[in-house]
Order: C-alpha cells, then structure tokens, then sequence
C-alpha cells in the first residue's frame, strides 16, 4: 500500500483488505494474507459487509466463471470466425457467377468481399495478443493491439473505396457488355446480404465488449454490402438499356463508403487519443460521491486498452483519518467505481486531505505541473 493510501488494484500492488474476492470476481492484483486488525467491532464491520455484498446483486460471475476479459476475446474470435465463414461462402458464390458472366463490376464485388474476410487476420491477431498477460515492458498488458488492428481496418475501407472509385470510372470509360444478368443480380443480393448479416454481427458484438476495431470492421462489412447494391442497380440498369446506369451507381456507391470511412476513422481516433463518452465520466464521478466518507473529488480519467476501461480518480477525506480507513475508503471508491461503469476493470484512487491550514502537500510536484 502506498504512503498516500493509492489503492491501484490493476497494478499488481498488495493490499491487506477484506474485500471477498470468492463470490465476488474484480479481476484485482494478488493480496497480502489477512491481517486481523483490532477488535469485535471491527470484525463486526467484516460480517455485516459480506452479508450485505453477498445479498446485493452485483451481475458478476463466481470464481469458477471464465476470465471476463478472456470471455471478450473469445466472442471477439468467434464473432470473426463466423463472419469469415460467411463472407468466404459469399466470395465463392460470387466468383462462379463471375466466370459465367464475365461482369467486371461483380469481380470487383468478389474482391471486396474475399478481402474483408481477410480482414479477420489482424483482428483475431489482436485478440490472441490480448489474451498475453502484462510484462515488465507492456505493464498495461498487450490490449492496444486492437486499435492497431483498427488502423489496418481503416486502410483497408481506405482502399475499397479506391477501387470501387476505378471500378466505376473504368467502366465509364470503357462500357462494357454483361451476360447472366439475372444471375449476376442474385450473386449482388447474396453479396449484399452476406455483407449486411456480418456488419450487423461484427458491429453487435464489437459494441458488446467494447472493440472499437471490431466496430470498424463491421463497418467495412456494411460497405461492401452497398457495393453489392450498385452490382444489383447496375445489373438492373444494363436490363434496362442503361449501359451507364452500372458505373454512375458505382461512384455514388463510393460516397458512401467515404461516409463510412469517416465515421470508422473517427472511431479508431478517438480510441488511440483515450477519448471516452463523457457520459462514463459523469457516472464515475457521481459514484464516487456517494461513498461514505468521500469529501469531495480530484480529477477523473479514464482510457480504453482494447476492450476494457482503466480509470484513475484522486478523492478528497478528512484528514485525521488512519492510513488504514484512508486505504479502506479508496477499496470503497474503486468498488463503486467497478459497479458503475460499464467495461471498468481497474482503478487507481488516490487519496487526497482537505487542507485547513499548513503548506500544501503537493507542493514537491507543484514544480513538475502535476495535475491536482
């Protein structure tokens, strides 16, 4: 325990509390061995905690339960392993109708969706790095792998958007005749629905456990899903007499896979500068308030490492407390803190004393510009 009474659970420190961790998982660092520490009322204090945590429903599994965090990873993996399932069965449909027909605009469908399929390669490396507990190098532990993932995700819409773009302007240029139309229209519907079904699934379950690269990748499904709709439209149009139906669909197709570039580019941004929804913030801060005891609040941050929330909060007690009830407080604030927002796996609370007279007793950092 640190002089400050910091509580840092998620740090691996050693913590001689009583929180019971059997029936109650938090996924903290290891503890001292209990220490009795005075007297029947505070073993009273023990007894009457337990008996209210233990009646309070807390929504968390029970030591024999699988790792929450390895949980997530593994939905993660299976959510990619299904969506390349799909979109391999997709892709081989799609390339027996391009054989047959010949249609240019349905190769590059074919391509878009074989090469989101790939796309499951940096994501399911992201989430076995994941599973690799920290180091004295990675103290935080290898969860960023996911935002990384998450920029080739990006560079990858990058470049589906590219070639839709040259598709429809090469087909502008040089028009060009396609049989089987009524076969090329079901493989751009097969395309589409395959695409739709696996943006919906990818983008549930990245929401689920908090992958914003799981997002993006979603939404990169969903691109190649319009682009089967311009096939559809083109296919329609050609039917029709409309030979430049096809390209002029396919370069509005391509504003809106910038559309959705934008939106999976601000995704993995946010994540890789720690942003989160301000909201979350709200709701620690409001946590910490109601502990007993807490006298006021520092600041609150909180930042994403893959698909879990770390947060570090300074709170503010009365300054004649003990080290141990100052320790005691700061278990208490990051219990609620757990309880409260959604996807927070640790926190470090500093303990702060409200200062009525005397030098500060940050003034050995005030040179440093420490935040307070």
């Amino acid at each position: 325990m640190a002089p400050d009474g910091t509580s840092a659970h998620g740090r691996g420190r050693l913590h001689p509390h009583d929180h019971d961790h059997r029936a109650h998982t938090h996924h903290h660092g290891p503890r001292w061995p209990r220490i009795s520490q005075g007297g029947p009322q505070r073993a009273a204090r023990r007894v009457a905690h337990r008996v209210a945590h233990f009646l309070t429903p807390h929504g968390h599994d029970s030591a024999d339960k699988v790792d929450a965090a390895m949980e997530t990873s593994r939905e993660g993996m299976r959510a990619l392993w299904l969506s390349f399932a799909v979109l391999g069965l997709t892709a081989a449909v799609q390339a027996v109708v391009v054989a047959l027909s010949g249609s240019v605009a349905l190769l590059g469908d074919t391509v878009h969706n074989g090469a989101d399929a790939l796309t499951a390669l940096p994501l399911g490396i992201a989430f076995l790095l994941g599973r690799r507990a920290a180091t004295r190098r990675y103290t935080y532990g290898y969860g960023r792998a996911e935002d990384l993932a998450g920029i080739v995700i990006v560079l990858t819409i990058a470049a589906s958007s590219a070639l839709a773009a040259y598709e429809a302007v090469d087909r502008l240029l040089h028009p060009r005749d396609i049989g089987h139309l009524w076969a090329v229209a079901l493989a751009a519907v097969v395309g589409f629905a395959g695409n739709e079904w696996v943006a919906r699934h990818r983008i549930r379950t990245g929401r689920r456990i908090g992958s914003a690269a799981l997002v993006a990748d979603g939404l990169h499904a969903r691109t190649d899903g319009f682009t089967s709709l311009a096939v559809l439209l083109g296919a329609g149009g050609t039917a029709l007499g409309l030979r430049a139906a096809d390209p002029v669909v396919g370069l509005l197709i391509t504003a809106a896979i910038l559309v959705v570039l934008r939106d999976a580019a601000r995704e993995v941004y946010r994540r890789l500068m720690d942003a989160v929804d301000p909201a979350l913030v709200d709701a620690a801060e409001t946590a910490l308030r109601a502990v007993a005891g807490v006298r006021g609040l520092g600041q609150v941050r909180m930042r994403w490492i893959g698909h879990t929330l770390h947060a570090e909060a300074a709170i503010v007690v009365d300054p004649g407390l003990s080290v141990v009830r100052a320790h005691e407080l700061a278990v208490a604030a990051e219990h609620a803190l757990i309880h409260a927002v959604p996807r927070l796996t640790t926190a470090t609370i500093h303990t702060d004393h409200l200062v009525a007279e005397g030098p500060d007793p940050h003034r050995l950092l005030a040179h440093h510009g420490h935040p307070r």
